[in-house]
């Protein structure tokens, strides 16, 4: 009996924004398709991630993966992109160990865009593969579309600046695009390239995004005459997959908080796991929040100077004091006001707290999605990684956020910039256009998911029937049929 339904096995290399969506994809396997599911973690030292998997999940088979050292592998300045890619292939004969040693072999595997050169394992025992793109189809995009490109078209947009011209997407423009991209001789661009190759290689892509969001994208995608023939695979997108509000806990101070404030009042202020702000910045920012007059809860991290991905693989839940840098004063002038949080906060929880009417973010893919979900409109921050494509999507084609005049990643947001953004999300005319989109497009998430007819619900549906023909002629063909 036990080999019924089938057996997924999903791997997530390390870091929240992968994790989380990859953890969301587990339970939608188990709760609405009645899969069996072991989920293979890489070790972090972070406090964070730990935390999230000490929670019980029924059916869910988590195995954590040894972490391995791969720092006589790497320079040491590598960039996170490289340190993930060795990382995870180092990780290989670890997976093939932990997948030989499970009771029941797995029909598919399913891995993160980090992990495409696992998929050597899945063929080696007959699985099907998988790869889930925890970002968006823009991203995807130009992951698989720059390993096809002539040097000329790549010089034309690296070294010259000009858009990148993608088959049936919007293009990229230059200052949005993969930081992977601008050094041909860092290895963080060979392997970036290298996954845009591989990723076509699967079965089936998975995508953390939703038809109404990207349907243009998704054509191309799907369209031969466009991108289609570059994918090769079928594209489903799936999302959106975000955390949702944890179960009743004792009262976080944040929350307590934030219940006696009015409503929409409050703007929530951070960076993700990994990013980081310079000094500068961030007395500019805190500057910028008081002159606003808006009420706010700021997560507040260490300042770190030219290193804006600085946080990614030192995460902590933090309980150390709120840093000497920012404004003599802003504290005690704020009190009444606003809420500085030292290292972490429950975001899906504030993010879903009637009191909160905004979101200055980095513009991540989870924190963007768990902002939507919650009708939270957003400033967007973008700070590293495809981040700046993101928050051209957020502001450009969706209108759910507004973003400096010059990105943040290029020169330092100075406060009257900052309180000008803060104001026109909390309270002009602006921003309650800017709210009533976000909050059609939240409603629009919902329906995708519904198991009542849902894109994204029929989507994984065709997935999890693929899985089970696979079992079907694996057992049949087991049985000598």
């Amino acid at each position: 009996m036990q080999n019924t339904k089938p057996h997924a096995a999903l791997l997530a290399s390390p870091g929240m924004g992968h994790l989380i969506p990859v953890l969301e994809l587990c339970k939608r396997l188990v709760t609405y398709h009645g899969f069996h599911v072991t989920f293979f973690v890489v070790a972090t030292d972070a406090s964070t991630t730990q935390s999230l998997l000490k929670e019980p999940y029924p059916n869910i088979n988590i195995i954590t993966l040894p972490l391995v050292d791969i720092s006589g592998l790497i320079d040491p300045a590598a960039t996170v992109v490289t340190k993930l890619a060795v990382m995870m292939r180092e990780t290989l004969p670890s997976l093939r160990s932990a997948i030989l040693a499970l009771k029941s072999p797995p029909t598919a595997l399913i891995v993160d865009l980090f992990g495409t050169e696992a998929f050597a394992v899945a063929e080696e025992f007959n699985m099907l593969k998988y790869v889930f793109d925890t970002s968006n189809a823009w991203f995807f995009a130009i992951t698989i579309y720059v390993p096809t490109i002539d040097r000329n078209l790549e010089d034309r947009h690296i070294i010259q600046k000009q858009p990148l011209r993608i088959p049936g997407c919007k293009s990229v423009r230059f200052e949005d695009t993969l930081q992977a991209y601008l050094d041909r001789n860092d290895q963080t661009y060979i392997e970036y390239k290298r996954i845009g190759i591989e990723m076509p290689m699967a079965d089936g892509i998975l995508m953390n995004t939703w038809e109404d969001l990207e349907p243009t994208t998704l054509g191309a995608l799907r369209d031969f005459q466009m991108l289609g023939r570059v994918a090769q695979s079928p594209v489903y997108p799936i999302g959106p997959l975000a955390r949702p509000v944890g179960p009743l806990i004792p009262r976080n101070q944040v929350l307590k908080w934030l219940d006696n404030q009015p409503y929409e009042s409050v703007i929530y202020v951070s960076f993700g796991s990994g990013g980081t702000l310079s000094s500068e910045q961030m007395a500019e920012l805190a500057w910028g929040l008081e002159l606003s007059k808006q009420r706010f809860v700021w997560v507040v991290r260490p300042s770190i100077d030219n290193d804006a991905d600085g946080a990614f693989f030192n995460l902590d839940d933090g309980s150390e004091g709120i840093p000497s840098f920012l404004p003599e004063g802003f504290l005690d002038r704020t009190r009444e006001m606003g809420l500085a949080v030292p290292m972490w906060a429950p975001q899906v929880e504030i993010l879903a707290h009637p009191s909160v009417g905004g979101f200055l973010s980095h513009c991540g893919w989870n924190s963007t999605l768990e902002s939507i979900t919650n009708g939270v409109p957003l400033i967007a921050w973008p700070l590293y990684a495809e981040q700046k494509m993101n928050a051209t999507i957020l502001t450009e084609e969706l209108g759910v956020a507004v973003q400096p005049k010059t990105l943040a990643s290029e020169r330092v947001v100075v406060r009257a910039e900052i309180e000008m953004m803060v104001r026109k999300i909390m309270e002009d005319e602006e921003g309650f256009g800017i709210r009533k989109r976000v909050n059609e497009l939240k409603h629009s998430g919902e329906k995708a998911l519904s198991s009542k007819g849902g894109s994204s619900y029929n989507s994984l549906s065709q997935i999890a029937k693929q899985c089970e023909l696979s079992l079907h002629f694996q057992k049949a063909k087991a049985q000598g049929a």
